[in-house]
């Protein structure tokens, strides 16, 4: 097996809110800077092996980004509720894992605006705030709502959702910085629009569990970028083995390269070797 300069497999991306925000790639128990590698170029070799992040089960293929099959069909985390959470079956006893709902699910969370691609409405859990729109590439983001479970604030996402997108073009959000918002009068327009299925929720599950933040701080974010790919190419290590270029830049879970881009996230417990050229290019 080549040697490499680092080897492990992949994990989501760590942030550290600044100014550029500064990222760390994850490969096992070792985190590389990233943004002192801005410049290099890098070669990233997939061996072939995928490592459940939750048993550590080695395997060919990944599922629910970066789970064996059987850890994925038995694990809450990978429960479809987790991507549509109105849809929390926690009351049926249906639950995979109460124990984990009730530390994970059964917190507070936070219903929020922001502008990556364009404006978006989304939901996190409080402690993923500011992680969660670092994450997703957002230049701004402002919380509208917090509320006392994962359920609820799904169920107030849904009443959003008639009015604002909950998605993100990842390929627009990687071509550049989108056109800023005024995310506070955004935020007053859906208020407005949305206010009687609001206040339905409202007496339904009790105004205390649904706060509104008028008053709450709102983020930007710049991404260590040099320079954003006008078409964007991305790297698939189920198709290709190498992902290698001159890194121009990091936003979201990508690492834009002026060859492609790679979408970390995606590719969690694929096992890889990273090459460093240490001339900067």
């Amino acid at each position: 097996m080549a040697e490499f300069d680092y080897q492990g497999p992949l994990a989501k991306m760590l942030t550290t809110h600044s100014d550029p925000i500064r990222y760390q790639l994850v490969m096992g128990e070792q985190h590389i800077d990233l943004n002192a590698l801005m410049g290099h170029r890098l070669h990233l070799n997939y061996l072939g092996q995928v490592h459940c992040q939750a048993c550590g089960r080695k395997g060919k293929k990944s599922f629910g980004q970066g789970y064996c099959y059987p850890c994925f069909r038995s694990l809450p985390q990978c429960d479809s509720c987790m991507m549509k959470p109105e849809t929390c079956h926690f009351d049926a006893g249906t639950c995979r894992d109460e124990e984990w709902a009730r530390e994970v699910c059964m917190h507070d969370h936070i219903v929020y605006l922001a502008n990556s691609s364009s404006l978006k409405v989304g939901i996190t859990r409080i402690s993923q705030v500011p992680v969660r729109w670092m994450d997703q590439g957002a230049s701004q983001a402002l919380p509208i709502y917090r509320v006392a479970s994962r359920r609820l604030s799904g169920l107030v996402e849904v009443i959003f959702k008639q009015h604002v997108s909950d998605r993100t073009s990842w390929q627009a959000m990687l071509k550049g910085a989108p056109e800023p918002q005024n995310l506070r009068e955004q935020a007053t327009r859906l208020f407005d629009l949305c206010r009687e299925p609001l206040a339905e929720l409202e007496r339904e599950q009790g105004i205390h569990r649904l706060i509104r933040l008028d008053d709450a701080k709102p983020y930007d974010f710049t991404y260590p970028v040099s320079r954003y790919p006008t078409k964007v190419k991305a790297f698939n290590f189920d198709k290709e083995p190498l992902a290698s270029g001159v890194l121009e830049g990091i936003k979201g879970q990508y690492l834009i390269f002026d060859t492609g881009v790679l979408n970390v996230r995606k590719f969690s417990g694929y096992l890889v070797g990273l090459s460093l050229e240490q001339e900067h290019v």
